[in-house]
């Protein structure tokens, strides 16, 4: 779990700052690394092996463990992320506002998954 803290409280500062152009993708690289760690820990201790599985895999999986709003919820933040650290030359950066809904979330998954 201090991994996954560690990380969202890199982002928040991030968000906080927003210094140069490069913050908004710093930031939705840290808040998945957040989620990444997150399904980790929770795998470590739920399912040991699990969590060296890639990522969708572990979202898939949790359909079978947590209720159906925290797979739901995972899937969502896995895939908006994804699309937020992926650099297209004709899709804006991610907002402020939408980095901050997904660390919001992230967040919240990390104390439901705790």
């Amino acid at each position: 779990m201090s991994r996954c803290l560690t990380f969202l409280d890199d982002a928040d500062a991030l968000l906080s700052a927003r210094g140069d152009k490069t913050w908004p993708r710093a930031a939705a690289f840290l808040i998945r690394l957040a989620l990444e760690a997150c399904l980790a820990d929770y795998w470590s201790r739920t399912a040991p092996g699990l969590e060296r599985c890639d990522t969708h895999a572990q979202i898939v999986c949790l359909k079978g463990y947590r209720d159906p709003g925290t797979a739901r919820l995972a899937a969502r933040c896995w895939a908006a992320l994804s699309r937020a650290c992926h650099y297209h030359g004709y899709e804006l950066s991610p907002t402020a506002a939408e980095l901050r809904g997904l660390h919001t979330e992230v967040r919240a998954l990390a104390g439901r998954l705790w």
